[in-house]
């Protein structure tokens, strides 16, 4: 639903029509009978949850730290190789 209002009486009910806007009203401020501003709740991004621990301790996976906190062989081995590999039939 939209009310307009305007500036003046704004004025005196300023707190009454932000309540009414953060309930979900469209608050329209006028001057002179045209419409100049508008009044609307600000909406507030759901706040992130905090991760936890040994949520996937379920699937009884085994894994070991190595494969997190050591190097990637596959990097190590791209890192190694030559920068712009031969092709097959240009080294013939």
């Amino acid at each position: 639903m939209t009310i307009q209002v305007n500036i003046a009486k704004a004025k005196a009910t300023l707190s009454d029509l932000v309540a009414r806007a953060e309930a979900g009203e469209d608050v329209v401020l006028s001057r002179n009978g045209r419409p100049v501003a508008r009044i609307s709740a600000v909406i507030q991004p759901e706040p992130r949850k905090k991760r936890k621990l040994g949520v996937w301790d379920h699937l009884n996976l085994r894994l070991s730290d190595e494969l997190f906190i050591g190097p990637d062989p596959e990097t190590l081995t791209a890192i190694d190789g030559p920068i712009f590999p031969a092709d097959d039939e240009t080294a013939a």
